[in-house]
C-alpha cells in the first residue's frame, strides 16, 4: 500500500470514528499532495509524498513559533495536534546521538574545516537524514560544528 492509498484510508477511517481534527488534518495533506500532483503533472511517489508531509510539518513548526511569540498558546496547541496527525506518515526521527554521528561522519568524509564547505557537507547530508531528522537543526549543528 502506498504512503497516498495509507492517507486515503486514514481519511476514511476518521470519518467513520468522527475525528474531526484528524480528519480536517488529513483532508488539508491530501490536497497539499493532490495541489503538488496537478504543478508537477505527476503522479507522487512515496518519497515525494513524505516531501510533501515534512514541509507540512516545518510550516506548523513556524506556526507555532509564531503563535507562542505572539502569546496564542492555543492556536499553537492546534498545530501541534496536527504536527502529532503529520508525523504518522514520516520515518522514525534519528536521536541527537545518531544525527551527530552522521555528521561527524559526513564531515570527515568531505574533509570540511570551514563555513566554506557548509553547501558540500549539507549537499552529503541531505540525501541520508531526509525526513529523518529537521534539516535545520542539522544545519545548525554543521555550522556549529564548523564555526570551533
Amino acid at each position: 500500500m502506498s504512503l497516498k492509498e495509507k492517507i486515503a484510508d486514514d481519511i476514511k477511517q476518521a470519518m467513520r470514528a468522527g475525528e474531526k481534527p484528524r480528519l480536517q488534518t488529513l483532508r488539508m495533506l491530501m490536497a497539499a499532495i493532490r495541489q503538488r500532483e496537478i504543478d508537477d503533472r505527476a503522479e507522487l511517489d512515496d518519497d515525494q509524498t513524505q516531501v510533501v508531509v515534512e514541509r507540512m510539518v516545518r510550516q506548523r513548526r513556524e506556526s507555532i513559533a509564531q503563535y507562542t511569540r505572539g502569546g496564542r498558546p492555543e492556536l499553537a496547541a492546534a498545530e501541534e495536534e496536527e504536527i502529532a496527525v503529520l508525523q504518522a506518515y514520516l520515518p522514525a526521527q534519528l536521536s541527537d546521538e545518531e544525527v551527530a554521528a552522521v555528521v561527524d561522519e559526513a564531515l570527515a568524509e568531505s574533509g570540511a574545516s570551514d563555513m566554506s564547505a557548509m553547501g558540500q557537507v549539507m549537499g552529503l547530508l541531505k540525501p541520508r537524514l531526509q525526513g529523518r531528522a529537521d534539516m535545520s537543526k542539522v544545519s545548525a549543528l554543521v555550522r556549529s560544528r564548523l564555526a570551533g
